[in-house]
């Protein structure tokens, strides 16, 4: 069986502030089909709009049963999959390892009810990598690559992947673009 790939990014222009722009983008890869999702919204978060990515990556496939692989560097996203956050935060009633309300929780929540769907494996991207500069050091990036996910993908999988998310980025500011 084919592995369905998703490529997620999501930013925030003026995070943190009262005013705000949101964008999320994702890139699904099926044998050789690939179909490219973006949007944005208005006062939000950068780690809701990294939430947001992965979701609608999700809501636009057509049932359950894929096996998928996720890449994205949102180390929020990641971290919670990779080291299942989620486990102990379902246990805890939602509360946090400081007692308090998890955030997102709405987004979390649905966000998990997808994936369950699934056989899903996650995978974690240096963002915004230069990969047309010289000073681009491939080997140091590579390596760190395969720190966080193991051997299993070559460098030119490693380079390939990294142009995707490069990509889901650029989705990403179209969604704020279009918002603002």
């Amino acid at each position: 069986m084919a592995i369905l790939r998703i490529y997620t990014d999501g930013g925030c222009s003026g995070n943190q502030s009262d005013e705000n722009f949101g964008g999320w983008g994702a890139i699904l890869e099926y044998g050789e089909h690939r179909k490219e999702l973006h949007g944005g919204e208005v006062n939000t978060t950068n780690n809701r709009m990294e939430l947001t990515a992965v979701i609608e990556a999700f809501k636009a496939l057509k049932g359950p049963g894929y096996t998928i692989e996720v890449f994205s560097d949102s180390s929020y996203v990641m971290n919670c999959f990779r080291e299942k956050w989620y486990e102990s935060w379902e246990k805890n009633g939602w509360k946090n390892a400081a007692r308090k309300s998890v955030e997102n929780q709405e987004l979390w929540k649905e966000l998990l009810a997808l994936v369950r769907q699934h056989k899903v494996q996650f995978f974690r991207v240096k963002g915004h990598v230069n990969l047309n500069s010289k000073s681009t050091d491939f080997d140091k990036l590579y390596s760190k690559f395969v720190e966080w996910n193991g051997a299993r993908f070559s460098f030119e999988d490693f380079k390939y992947i990294t142009a995707m998310n490069n990509r889901a980025d650029e989705l990403a500011n179209m969604g704020i673009n279009e918002v603002r």
